[in-house]
């Protein structure tokens, strides 16, 4: 595989009615439980997170949806740059609304932003990946995810979207 590179700039930016838009996903796996007097195995979902770059607490990997690219390769390319991950992009989990404070420009100069949440089933985890040098992966139950979410509407995202979605489609 080629050396993969992190998309920078907002030339291509996606904004609708003062949002910017951003895509983004819930990485998940499961593994088996380790309680030996587990009779069914049930299997655990652990969710991957991220580190923040500007602070404490852990984020799921999102970023801008650009022109050149559905929303759904928008959160896979994300899940790759920021958290080295691929996978199985499953579901469409929700619409998550939000104020960035890093990212107030002449389009959007609240910092309004809108992102569209998949639940993505990781098959591989990349040795190498573009943001490796600034992001730490953290494999996570969902209670300890719920308690390290840097954002409020990240919290909502997995407690009131995947969540959601992972009882309907166990």
């Amino acid at each position: 595989m080629s050396d993969l590179v992190a998309r920078t700039g907002r030339l291509q930016q996606r904004y609708e009615a003062g949002f910017r838009l951003v895509a983004g996903c819930i990485p998940f796996r499961y593994r088996n439980s380790n309680e030996e007097d587990d009779v069914n195995f049930e299997k655990v979902v652990e969710v991957l997170m991220i580190n923040s770059t500007s602070g404490p607490g852990l984020l799921f990997p999102k970023g801008g949806w650009e022109n050149d690219e559905t929303v759904e390769e928008a959160a896979v390319r994300e899940a790759i740059e920021e958290a080295g991950v691929r996978g199985d992009l499953l579901d469409f989990i929700g619409f998550y609304n939000f104020k960035s404070k890093t990212h107030q420009d002449e389009f959007s100069p609240e910092g309004l932003c809108k992102a569209t949440m998949f639940a993505l089933l990781v098959k591989e985890e990349l040795s190498s990946w573009p943001e490796q040098s600034t992001r730490m992966r953290h494999w996570l139950t969902i209670p300890e995810a719920l308690q390290s979410c840097r954002h409020e509407w990240m919290k909502d995202a997995l407690e009131n979207g995947f969540c959601e979605w992972l009882a309907q489609n166990k």
